[in-house]
């Protein structure tokens, strides 16, 4: 797993980094199973409070590796990405809700605190994807992305369907996909698939991923949960939703913390 993503731990920031460099982070068989594994030790390691994703080298992530397109033309029925022994084609379900090339990027989802990528060079196809698993985005001034899978003859396989409709407009969502054109990062600003465009986005992305570390966890948390539900259900749900997370907040001692470290004008100290 080391040879393809590294994850460093530091005052509640976790530091999660593409280290296929040579190969612009493409994204291999053993890519797929990093960023999998990686997410999953998030999702239950105690004390992490943010996280901030980046790719080291000249890109975030140039998408499926090209020995797997190779692959496919010379055995039409390979399938990039871990499946589980036994599960047989993409539509098995391996990972919960997903198959494995969909949790690559849905896992970041499932993290229980925010994670920002930071992106520079390209996003393509499956790293587009995985971007976009983030809660936020923050891109260099030249990158350049692309829903790139039309190229192939294939489609966005990798979440990638469910989490763009939830950030542009359907009609954009529909043009990128079906021509496969590359964008650049202030169309994708203007799109909604960016956060903000930061010189420096990974040293930008640790600031916030420094300050949400800074606030109540438990608050953090219940937040991701609330903003995670928002776009499946109605506005009855999503009410309730606040007011369960509420309710287990209140009064709990780092909500009490929270109150007395902003009366008594100190910095907090929140436990996890």
């Amino acid at each position: 797993m080391a040879d393809r993503v590294a994850l460093e731990i530091r005052d509640g920031v976790a530091d999660i980094r593409l280290v296929r460099a040579e190969k612009m982070n493409a994204l291999d068989d053993a890519m797929f199973e990093a960023l999998i594994a990686t997410g999953d030790r998030l999702r239950r390691e105690r004390g992490v409070r943010a996280a901030v994703l980046s790719g080291e080298g000249r890109a975030f992530c140039a998408g499926l590796d090209m020995g797997s397109f190779a692959k496919m033309g010379s055995a039409p029925d390979s399938r990039p990405g871990p499946q589980r022994e036994g599960s047989g084609r993409l539509e098995q379900r391996t990972h919960g809700i997903a198959n494995g090339p969909q949790y690559a990027a849905w896992v970041w989802r499932e993290v229980p605190v925010p994670v920002i990528a930071a992106v520079h060079g390209v996003a393509f196809g499956g790293g587009f994807q995985v971007m976009l698993g983030a809660d936020m985005r923050y891109l260099a001034p030249d990158t350049r992305l692309c829903v790139m899978e039309m190229k192939w003859g294939l489609v966005p396989d990798m979440a990638g369907t469910q989490l763009m409709r939830h950030l542009a407009r359907e009609d954009v969502v529909r043009e990128l996909t079906y021509t496969g054109r590359i964008f650049g990062a202030d169309e994708a600003l203007s799109l909604g698939f960016a956060t903000r465009i930061c010189d420096d986005p990974r040293e930008a992305a640790l600031e916030t991923a420094r300050e949400i570390a800074s606030k109540s966890p438990e608050a953090v948390r219940a937040a991701k949960r609330i903003l995670n539900e928002a776009p499946y259900v109605d506005a009855a749900g999503g009410l309730l939703s606040e007011s369960r997370e509420q309710d287990r907040l209140i009064g709990r001692p780092n909500q009490i913390e929270a109150v007395k470290a902003n009366l008594e004008k100190r910095a907090p100290d929140f436990q996890d």
